[in-house]
């Protein structure tokens, strides 16, 4: 499934809108990735759009960009069609294919899919699953399955060893809604640029950002609490 040029140049213009349009449109896309263990492919079920910082046309309280560009977030301002991928909780990879025009920050995160092709290669990489449905079901998982990790971060999803099959046509009914596990004002309905395949078993479910005590500072009230972003 690799990207010939003449096809990726059409493909990166195509990503290249705003990630709110282009989210549901993503859906029923194939992304595959070849590593030395093998190629696997997963058709996107479930997506969500993150846009850019707070001074910018459109700020995204719920984005790693909202504060303005860093080392980590840097591929979200580059090129459409590249990947960032970024390490959380001290476990988890999170895959994003990036959006928009080179310099303004967006990003889709890939949130759940369906394991197409290379079903064995993800099964040995996500042995704790029970059905092929829960191998790629969340953020986590669909980069384990896949084999992403930070080292892929500024890479070309468009260019070998990956590559990227948009829909042939609709893949069905498409339900949006808050995105998962986004603290304030970003995790609103306000916010709702979560975009799934309606009824597909492969979605993830959603959770919402949950505030954890922190002690308060000197003379400062009591049960103060804190949120984490995405």
């Amino acid at each position: 499934m690799d990207e010939s040029p003449s096809t990726a140049g059409p493909l990166r213009q195509f990503l290249s809108g705003d990630a709110r349009e282009l989210a549901p449109q993503l859906l029923g896309a194939v992304l595959t990735h070849q590593s030395r263990d093998g190629a696997v492919s997963v058709r996107l079920t479930e997506v969500e759009a993150y846009l850019g910082p707070e001074d910018s046309l459109h700020p995204d309280p719920g984005s790693h960009t909202y504060r303005g560009p860093t080392p980590r977030n840097a591929p979200m301002f580059g090129p459409a069609g590249h990947l960032y991928v970024y390490f959380t909780y001290g476990m988890h990879h999170c895959t994003n294919i990036v959006c928009g025009p080179e310099g303004v920050a967006s990003a889709l995160l890939l949130r759940a899919g369906e394991i197409v092709d290379g079903l064995d290669v993800a099964q040995r990489r996500r042995p704790t699953s029970k059905t092929p449905t829960d191998l790629a079901s969340g953020p986590a998982r669909l980069a384990k399955a896949l084999g992403m990790t930070t080292a892929d971060s500024g890479r070309d999803a468009l260019a070998p060893p990956f590559g990227l099959q948009l829909p042939s046509g609709p893949g069905g009914p498409v339900s949006s809604g808050p995105r998962v596990g986004v603290a304030g004002a970003g995790g609103s309905d306000r916010y709702a640029w979560r975009f799934w395949l309606t009824g597909d078993p492969t979605v993830s479910k959603y959770k919402a950002a949950k505030p954890r005590a922190r002690k308060p500072a000197a003379g400062g009230p009591p049960g103060a609490t804190t949120f984490r972003l995405r």
